[in-house]
């Protein structure tokens, strides 16, 4: 393993692949838009943006699953832990502020929240303790969603049900086509949740929209050779759907997944922070599993809430509208230690990744 990932970081192969780029960049700009934030961390670690051509803009979309949580289910997750029922989450989701608290503050309150590090651990402390009632707070996309349908499906103990938040990447992908003023000129697809979905989901963007897109895995070489990819399709004026990451993602993705995931879910629209409603993008647990959940089990209503603080641009972050530092809070108000909004919040958040590069201007990245 250790092997193969020197060879994708290899200095001279990256700079050879990068001189491509530049070969067959156009003159013109072309923006292309990622889905992951693993990705935006690659790009803006290994700093490979400054080595393609101005004209070639690289934008970061919604790929952070925290950071589109909303916060009217922050809130709900909240109200939980005040009530005296015991939340479990993922670490970074502490921070993520609600419409007025976040997790931590609630646990500040006295309220029982717990990091635990997959819904394995929730199973094992609701077994632990059957005398006290848990939730687990099920967040990410179609890369995490089968590991709680499968528990799901195990009929874990009757004291643990399910806040389920999960969302799909490819409806909020054609979303963004939709916004009149972003231009987007190809997509480089999430690795991960390709893993999962395999290739059919992307097919509309090239067969329906014209979109270049090209599935890319997290490796320097992964990220340049989908531009290098995407650039030959621009070149050509013919839009194809591309798997670059052919040693992880099988153009059917993994039927065992996606079979899970059909066995437990019903397929809604729902709510993204930052992009509004988007049609059938969340997943929520059928009805015959109604008794795993919380919404359900607690009479919680998902309600509109305040999404972010006045100034905050966290919105226009998520869809690559703007680069973090044009927002007025960015390592001002808001920065990793005082984080006000999502997007500063998650590893994977854009803001959190580029204050943690020191990067205070957009034309230094």
């Amino acid at each position: 393993m250790e092997i193969m990932r020197s060879k994708f970081r290899d200095p001279s192969l990256v700079k050879k692949v990068a001189d491509r780029i530049n070969e067959v960049a156009p003159s013109y700009t072309v923006r292309i838009c990622h889905i992951c934030g693993t990705h935006e961390h690659t790009i803006t670690h290994y700093g490979l943006r400054s080595l393609l051509p101005e004209s070639i803009d690289v934008i970061a979309g919604p790929g952070c699953p925290v950071c589109i949580t909303p916060a009217a289910e922050i809130d709900n997750a909240v109200s939980l832990a005040l009530k005296g029922v015991t939340v479990l989450s993922f670490g970074d989701v502490l921070r993520v502020p609600g419409s007025e608290v976040s997790l931590q503050d609630a646990k500040a309150q006295g309220g029982d929240v717990r990091v635990v590090y997959g819904v394995d651990d929730a199973v094992k402390m609701a077994k632990r303790e059957p005398n006290r009632e848990f939730v687990f707070f099920a967040l990410g996309f179609e890369t995490t969603a089968p590991s709680t349908a499968a528990e799901v499906l195990k009929k874990p103990p009757g004291n643990l049900s399910f806040l389920v938040v999960h969302r799909l990447i490819p409806p909020a992908m054609e979303l963004l086509l939709g916004i009149g003023d972003l231009r987007i000129d190809g997509f480089i697809a999430p690795g991960h949740v390709s893993t999962i979905i395999g290739l059919e989901p992307y097919r509309i963007f090239p067969q329906a929209y014209g979109m270049p897109t090209v599935i890319a895995g997290f490796e320097p070489l992964d990220v340049l050779f989908g531009i290098l990819m995407l650039l030959r399709q621009v070149k050509e004026g013919k839009a194809r759907l591309e798997n670059e990451y052919i040693r992880s993602v099988n153009p059917e993705g993994n039927v065992k997944a996606q079979l899970l995931l059909r066995r437990v879910f019903d397929v809604e629209s729902g709510y993204w922070r930052g992009l509004g409603r988007i049609p059938s993008s969340v997943l929520m647990l059928k009805e015959e599993f109604s008794g795993y959940n919380a919404k359900r089990k607690y009479d919680l209503k998902v309600e509109h809430a305040r999404e972010l603080l006045p100034g905050c641009l966290c919105h226009l972050v998520i869809i690559g509208k703007i680069k973090p530092p044009e927002c007025p809070l960015y390592m001002k108000a808001c920065n990793p230690q005082t984080p006000k909004g999502p997007c500063m919040v998650s590893v994977e958040g854009t803001c959190n990744i580029w204050a943690k590069h020191g990067i205070r201007n957009p034309k230094h990245q």
